[in-house]
């Protein structure tokens, strides 16, 4: 399995006024997103379902946050979910320590995002931000999430991340396009 080194979260509330989720990932995925994680945890199942069923003909690879929605590839669960309620396909683990990360693998995780790695905006006062040491030498593609920006992008990477995980970058841009394309430039 192939994973991209750019895994864009979804968060509507930060979209700035007039714009639209569906429009923004297909701006997104047109600019080169492949990976995107459905949030919007505020939407009933058969919303998120739709969601996710819109995206279907674009190419992305859709994984939903914290509980599977029918014609997703996977799901992205909390640090301490059990393995279980991923049921099959890929499974993401949101991590917050390097023992999170040895516990998604130890679980069978496909990828773990870590964070916050910088200050971020979606979630002020969040917590310090890890050591970006963290990143390398996990068992398992690990993504560089919180505070990511184009330029910081690199450096996640240069510490050893297999990739970054953005959210609010993108969802906050006047031309989210614009912004995956720079940061696939930073990661590339």
């Amino acid at each position: 399995m192939t994973l991209p080194r750019l895994l864009l979260l979804t968060d509507r509330s930060q979209l700035r006024l007039g714009r639209g989720l569906l429009r923004t990932l297909f701006e997104c995925v047109e600019a080169g997103a492949t990976h995107v994680v459905i949030r919007e945890l505020d939407l009933s199942a058969d919303r998120r379902a739709a969601l996710v069923g819109a995206l279907a003909g674009t190419g992305a690879t859709v994984l939903a946050a914290h509980t599977p929605v029918p014609g997703c590839a996977g799901v992205h669960l909390p640090a301490t979910a059990p393995r279980a309620q991923g049921g099959s396909g890929l499974v993401g683990r949101s991590c917050h320590t390097i023992d999170d990360v040895e516990r998604a693998a130890a679980e069978g995780a496909d990828l773990a995002t870590l964070s916050p790695f910088a200050a971020s905006r979606s979630k002020p006062g969040y917590g310090p931000p890890i050591d970006p040491a963290h990143l390398a030498g996990h068992a398992l593609p690990v993504f560089a999430l919180g505070g990511i920006t184009r330029d910081n992008a690199a450096a996640a990477m240069a510490a050893g991340a297999h990739g970054v995980a953005v959210m609010g970058e993108v969802m906050r841009s006047a031309r989210p396009a614009v912004t995956v394309s720079r940061l696939l430039e930073a990661v590339s």
